[in-house]
């Protein structure tokens, strides 16, 4: 049956066995059709864009550098053989594809990070030669590049030896998505920009100053949809700020991360057709030009994050209050109470919320519930001097709507639920109008022994709940709420 499907429709069916990588592996011994449009889609992507993800067991990081090295033309084997680098074959026999044609996203860190993992008894200058080697592949054989992440750390003093130009990368001119580091040579970004003019994604990591090439490249850029820009080390971005402004009506999702005090966002205000907006600054972060900010309309803004450290929350307050009727999703670590009260009062659509409430506060994340019918998710701080869970259960389960789905509890100290009070809150949300399943999610520094576990069982068996254990770290990532860059 499998041969009968013409090979668009099975290709039409396996893109959507993308994140399935066990099923797709499977999908490869079918038979030769099969076999040719899933290890397309395995390659597409194999060396991880994410900036998080789950670390790879060794034996498959190996097999992907052995099999990129496999694909390596003769002269760069040449070059390896006269370097005394020698790499066993994983087999005999020559690779069945030119699986380096088929990414779509190219990581030069993920080169850098595979080889000094696989390679790690090399010497630091035959792990670069083979780093420059396999992006030398790359730039001579990917035919249509989507995704480039490019970052240069001057504390790694190979950095300087990787070997990357595109003068000659006919694939970039596809390139839809950009990660890079103001700190790369300045004939890189004027390269790119003589030939890649549709970037609709661009994270800048600001290491020093701004080249002009990299303002040109930003500048040429004809419709911009997201800008990230994170500097740390006291580094800023302002003199990029003229040129990034041109883009002002098309950028439609900015984050801002940065470690110290020197970065404006006054800018901001420009970019009204804003639709997500994340601000990620440090403790010791004054806010004073979030003062400008406060009382801007941005009629398309549904969501604000800012986790780590919040601006006053008087300012935070008038800016739900101009803004919050649109917002879907609202993230922040304060616990003011009267901030929370205001997004009860002013953010009437959320569906999603994070907002940390004090020990006795039930009455305040009542009035949201009330208030905010169309909520569908919320995380919740508990313990210590937090909202106990005895309490957040007991309002999850009475007040939350009635499309209301995910329970997030943050554990800032050990579990103090008892085990009636645990099932009390399971049993009535079985006995809710509502008969939506509950994801319950638990969220703790590191993994450990959950309490109660034979009651959450019992409860997931029944149907009642769904459930699932997560690390700080892990729930962060998820949501983009941290942001680091350091290679």
């Amino acid at each position: 049956m499998a041969c009968q499907l013409p090979a668009d429709c099975l290709n039409e069916i396996i893109e959507y066995l993308e994140e399935e990588r066990l099923t797709l592996h499977s999908c490869l011994l079918v038979n030769h059709i099969w076999c040719d449009i899933s290890v397309r889609i395995l390659w597409r992507n194999i060396l991880n864009f994410k900036r998080y993800c789950k670390t790879r067991p060794l034996w498959v990081t190996t097999s992907i550098l052995y099999t990129l090295i496999a694909c390596l033309p003769n002269e760069s084997k040449d070059v390896l053989y006269k370097n005394e680098i020698f790499i066993p074959a994983l087999t005999s026999k020559p690779p069945l594809f030119n699986y380096a044609a088929f990414c779509k996203i190219l990581s030069i860190c993920r080169i850098r990070e595979i080889v000094d993992k696989v390679l790690k008894k090399e010497s630091s200058n035959n792990k670069v030669l083979v780093t420059n080697e396999v992006i030398k592949m790359f730039v001579n054989q990917i035919y249509s590049l989507k995704k480039l992440d490019y970052y240069y750390n001057q504390h790694n003093n190979n950095n300087n030896l990787i070997n990357f130009s595109i003068a000659y990368f006919p694939g970039a001119r596809d390139l839809i998505e950009l990660r890079c580091s103001s700190n790369l040579p300045s004939n890189f970004f004027h390269q790119l920009s003589q030939m890649c003019h549709n970037l609709q994604s661009v994270t800048i990591d600001f290491r020093n100053n701004v080249s002009e090439e990299l303002k040109e490249l930003i500048s040429l850029q004809n419709n911009l949809k997201n800008l990230t820009l994170s500097a740390f080390d006291y580094v800023s971005w302002t003199n990029i700020i003229p040129t990034l402004t041109k883009h002002s009506h098309t950028v439609t999702k900015l984050r801002l991360y940065s470690y110290n005090d020197n970065n404006l966002i006054s800018f901001v205000s420009l970019f009204t057709n804003l639709q997500e907006f994340i601000l990620s600054f440090n403790e010791e972060t004054n806010f004073e030009d979030f003062k400008k900010l406060q009382h801007v309309k941005f009629s398309n803004l549904q969501c604000l994050k800012i986790p780590i450290q919040c601006p006053d929350p008087e300012y935070v307050m008038k800016f739900l209050e101009i803004n919050g009727k649109n917002l879907k999703k609202f993230y922040t670590y304060e616990n003011d109470k009267a901030l929370s009260l205001s997004v009860a009062n002013f953010c009437p659509n959320l569906k999603s919320l994070f907002i940390i409430f004090n020990n006795g506060e039930k009455d305040i994340l009542k009035s949201i519930f009330n208030n905010c019918q169309y909520l569908e998710s919320i995380k919740i701080w508990c313990g210590g001097s937090h909202l106990s869970e005895k309490e957040a259960f007991e309002v999850v389960a009475n007040h939350s709507p009635k499309n209301f789905y995910e329970l997030k509890i943050y554990y800032s100290s050990i579990s103090e639920v008892s085990s009636e009070d645990l099932e009390s809150f399971f049993i009535n949300w079985k006995n809710r109008t509502s008969k939506k399943l509950l994801s319950l999610i638990i969220i703790r520094e590191y993994y450990k022994c959950i309490k109660n576990m034979n009651i959450i069982k019992k409860y997931e068996n029944l149907g009642v709940i769904k459930f699932e254990i997560k690390s700080y770290k892990e729930e962060e990532e998820e949501e983009e709420e941290v942001c680091n860059y350091f290679y």
